[in-house]
């Protein structure tokens, strides 16, 4: 028997990036996908390459900081595989338009950004608890960053808000037979990520900064997520986990 066999995972942002590989990563163990994403475009994409592999994916059109466009999508998964039993809170914006100072990102900017990063992850969440909830529980993995642990920029401050909105979740949905934990991500080698930052510096961090010597893989990323959302981590709620080639490590 696979890891997720009979279970319903909802992946927000699951058409590209990080989602896609938790996508494709739970629906290799079994489990019945739902990509919630903003882009339906690329959205179909994905699905349609997961049923082509014998999976089985359901896109649905989700703007995670639009509570009733979340409550729509909710409402087509639960329709279409009769509940959620994981839920990936992956969407998100990052890279160095949000990386800013208080004093210097766009008003606008950064409300787009706890929209997204931080109510997005209330909304979406309210919106699976009934649904987890009649299926006797489940897990949540929200998405940090290493970001979170030296939040002197925007999007530092709204991860440091997702490590503790995962610890208030804990405890509002333990009732409901629910766990909640998060990851906290350094450097990863995403196209997205290489494109954006000077060479020089993705060199600083692997070599002068990290305990490990190379970039973070996706898979890295990944195989913690898939841990956290299994019944391996049945004892592990309201943590918050990094998985950063060792840097920064204090105690």
């Amino acid at each position: 028997m696979r890891r997720f066999d009979g279970k319903v995972a909802f992946v927000t942002g699951g058409a590209q990036g990080f989602g896609a590989a938790f996508c494709r990563s739970l629906a290799t163990q079994g489990a019945s996908v739902v990509i919630a994403d903003i882009d339906d475009h690329r959205g179909g994409i994905a699905a349609d390459e997961l049923n082509a592999s014998g999976f089985e994916a359901l896109t649905v059109n989700c703007d995670v900081a639009d509570e009733k466009s979340v409550a729509g999508a909710v409402a087509r998964a639960v329709d279409r595989f009769g509940g959620i039993d994981v839920l990936i809170n992956n969407a998100g914006l990052h890279l160095t338009r949000y990386n800013q100072p208080f004093s210097t990102i766009p008003r606008e900017d950064m409300r787009a950004l706890f929209d997204v990063n931080v109510f997005g992850i209330v909304n979406t969440s309210t919106a699976c608890l009934e649904p987890m909830r009649s299926r006797g529980g489940g897990a949540i993995v929200n998405i940090s960053s290493m970001a979170a642990y030296n939040p002197i920029t925007a999007y530092g401050v709204s991860k440091l808000t997702v490590r503790a909105l995962t610890i208030a979740l804990a405890h509002d949905f333990a009732s409901a037979g629910i766990r909640c934990n998060a990851i906290a991500p350094g450097l990863i080698g995403t196209d997205s990520a290489l494109a954006d930052l000077p060479r020089p510096f993705v060199d600083s961090i692997v070599e002068d900064r990290q305990l490990v010597h190379r970039l973070g893989h996706v898979d890295d990323i990944v195989a913690m997520a898939d841990y956290l959302c299994s019944d391996q981590s049945s004892f592990v709620t309201g943590e918050t986990f990094k998985v950063s080639g060792g840097t920064p490590l204090w105690i």
